[in-house]
């Protein structure tokens, strides 16, 4: 847990969908995944703030500092390598704050803030989809009715799901899941 329940909530509620064992599916691009961290993604990510992703310190990122990823790690690297580098905190609704982060995780973060820029459009505001969480998205964001937001992101969420699936059909075995997290609410996380 860390000193703000906001974050705090938010990533039970990508915990909750992202779970926390160690999984490594050979259809999973990604690669081997625990708490929603992904090999692929540490690997990008390398030494976050202190943190080093080469648990085992034998050189390298691998499965193996995956599967011994503790749960306060990966809050830590959602903290710094999503929540305040993206400025989810910044999103006035926290159930849209939260839904937006998720999404992030799962869909990587241009793509979930593209999504919400669609919600933002759909909810009668007009803003370009560029996949940037700038000043005039979160501005955006923040005076749309949450509410009427909040439905426009789950069905954007959905959409670009089935999109996916239809797209790449070897990830089509995840769509059910995907739509689970599209129409979740972060209350419900609780």
């Amino acid at each position: 847990m860390s000193d703000d329940p906001i974050f705090d909530k938010a990533l039970a509620f990508v915990l909750s969908h992202e779970g926390t064992r160690f999984v490594d599916d050979a259809a999973d691009p990604g690669g081997a995944t625990k708490f929603g961290i992904s090999l692929r993604e540490a690997e990008a990510l390398g030494h976050l703030a202190g943190l080093d992703l080469d648990v085992n310190h034998d050189g390298h990122i691998d499965a193996a500092d995956i599967a011994a990823l503790t749960e306060d790690e990966a809050g830590q690297i959602y903290r710094e390598a999503y929540w305040d580098k993206w400025g989810y905190g910044r999103i006035n609704d926290r159930d849209v704050a939260a839904k937006v982060f998720d999404l992030a995780v799962n869909m990587g973060p241009s793509q979930a803030h593209r999504v919400a820029q669609q919600a933002v459009r759909s909810a009668r505001f007009p803003l370009p989809e560029d996949g940037v969480l700038g000043p005039q998205t979160l501005s955006a964001i923040n005076a749309a009715p949450p509410a009427a937001l909040y439905a426009a992101l789950k069905s954007e969420a959905a959409g670009f799901y089935r999109w996916l699936a239809a797209t790449k059909p070897a990830l089509g075995k995840f769509l059910d899941g995907w739509l689970n997290r599209a129409y979740s609410n972060p209350g419900a996380a609780q």
